[in-house]
């Protein structure tokens, strides 16, 4: 009675048919990082446009790639949407201004509101990032997702560490956001638009690490519970 009334407040995704792996999980931002980048260096040293041009088009594939799954799912994905509205209003930003350092800047944006979506999704008890944390650590087997769900219902140390793994997500972005803000106004534009990637892939990294803190604990407890 208690998982289903745990269902009844929070819903919980169906698990997928088949264990997600990590190259699909890495994929999508592998894709986000990369291509940009490189369109970036072929539109400004392959092709000679300018700076603020070839920044801006660099982030035209992430402001399609928002919306192809929000057309996809059929549905309002925040994340998403949130990346999709500043992508456009640093575009606008950087088309009436022409100044590159804004556009720049622009990027610490989409940290900076995604992670205080993901700090806000904590302090209302629905953390943001359970949506990828769940099925890393079930990968989508019935008796895993069982498991999770019973923890869930029952045990306040596995909530705990539910929101800590959000927690933890949100000053990492932050983090990355201030980092990249300092250094689109301290630092040589050319500079930065290598510099920001390697940020951002840095803090990707501190967050998988750094995350570990909780989705241990929460691995062991769900192995320990589907047995």
């Amino acid at each position: 009675m208690q998982t289903d009334d745990a269902c009844l407040t929070r819903p919980v995704p169906a698990p997928s048919s088949a264990p997600p792996s990590a190259a699909g999980s890495l994929r999508p931002v592998a894709i986000d990082i990369a291509i940009p980048l490189a369109t970036y260096y072929l539109l400004r040293d392959g092709l000679g446009a300018s700076l603020w041009l070839s920044l801006a088009a660099s982030s035209v594939l992430p402001a399609i790639r928002s919306v192809a799954g929000i057309v996809a799912q059929r549905q309002l994905n925040l994340l998403a949407l949130l990346m999709l509205a500043v992508n456009v209003a640093g575009i606008g930003v950087s088309l009436a201004t022409g100044d590159p350092r804004l556009m720049i800047a622009k990027d610490s944006a989409i940290s900076s509101v995604i992670s205080l979506v993901i700090l806000g999704s904590v302090a209302v008890r629905r953390p943001l990032m359970t949506a990828g944390l769940k099925p890393w650590l079930t990968r989508g087997a019935a008796g895993r997702t069982a498991a999770w769900d019973r923890l869930l219902a029952r045990s306040a140390r596995f909530r705990r560490l539910e929101s800590l793994f959000s927690v933890i997500w949100g000053i990492v972005l932050l983090g990355e956001c201030a980092a990249r803000i300092i250094g689109a106004f301290t630092l040589p534009v050319p500079t930065m638009a290598w510099l920001g990637t390697v940020i951002l892939v840095s803090a990707i990294g501190v967050g998988v690490i750094a995350g570990g803190v909780a989705a241990g604990p929460m691995q062991a407890m769900v192995e320990a519970e589907a047995k």
